[in-house]
């Protein structure tokens, strides 16, 4: 099952980063490879090989990174973006100078491996409510530089982006509630300084916080850390004040709470757990 809804953000934006981490690899030079001696521009073949089975990701970004050393480097997929691979499976096939591919490796691999490794965990998730409405979600718990890839990552596994940072939409948190004085307040004060295609959600613990978002004319409320009980009673709350308010659960989301969060009905879970509780993936490179 790949994600054929994944969109990588455009090279244009992500050049620059890719431009810097293999700049921080090589620093003056790569003084193994380029201490070897090539005849000419010597071109070779590659194969890299999963060491253990899970979701592939990053290809394409593995690919860009090797043709920044060498515009002609090609990167064969033998494993889709988002399908599964097996250990021992080779899942792409490289070929362009030597020099690109041996200097090239290791910013792409970890890339590649980071990435697939959220896919992998994304998937689990996903999988595991993928017959219930509800969507899984991630956050803004990221690795800084890495927002970009490791949120195209969830895309891969079957995730939905949240927003990507704070200039998306609204979220008013347990802090800015506490800061402005109360929801309503909060919400007045943002929403008369806010350009008007922004969404306005709104944290809640309770279901008096509920019935005050509600109150305030909140367009997404989020569940936090509600015990199942009253997350199915909040729900039922928000469905009868207006259908049209969309409903978050988050706070607490494993492996083992999910899909019981997905049977109270609400529109949406969020969780950091596909990018902070994933391991990468074991990749290899070889030189043919």
């Amino acid at each position: 099952m790949s994600n054929s809804n994944a969109v990588l953000p455009p090279f244009l934006v992500l050049d620059q980063l890719l431009q810097a981490w293999l700049m921080e690899d090589i620093g003056r030079g790569d003084r193994t490879t380029q201490s070897l001696t090539f005849p000419g521009n010597q071109v070779g073949q590659a194969k890299w090989i999963a060491k253990e089975g899970g979701i592939v990701a990053g290809l394409p970004v593995a690919a860009r990174v090797f043709q920044f050393l060498d515009p002609q480097v090609t990167l064969i997929p033998e494993v889709a973006e988002g399908e599964a691979c097996e250990p021992g499976q080779a899942i792409a096939m490289l070929e362009g100078s030597l020099e690109a591919l041996l200097i090239g490796e290791r910013t792409a691999l970890n890339l590649a491996m980071r990435l697939s490794g959220i896919a992998t965990m994304t998937r689990k998730y996903v999988n595991l409510i993928e017959d219930l409405p509800a969507r899984l979600v991630d956050t803004r718990k990221t690795t800084p530089g890495l927002r970009l890839l490791e949120k195209y990552a969830t895309q891969v596994g079957g995730a939905v982006n949240h927003r990507m940072g704070l200039d998306d939409a609204v979220m008013i948190k347990d802090n800015h509630i506490a800061a402005a004085g109360g929801i309503g307040k909060a919400i007045a004060q943002i929403r008369a300084h806010i350009p008007y295609p922004l969404t306005i959600e709104v944290e809640t613990e309770n279901l008096d916080m509920v019935q005050e978002a509600l109150k305030h004319g909140a367009d997404i409320i989020m569940l936090d850390n509600m015990p199942l009980g009253m997350m199915q009673q909040a729900v039922e709350m928000i469905r009868w004040a207006n259908e049209r308010i969309k409903i978050e659960a988050s706070g607490n989301i494993t492996l083992e709470t999910i899909r019981s969060v997905a049977e109270t009905g609400v529109d949406y879970i969020s969780s950091s757990a596909p990018v902070t509780r994933s391991t990468w993936l074991d990749l290899s490179m070889r030189i043919e």
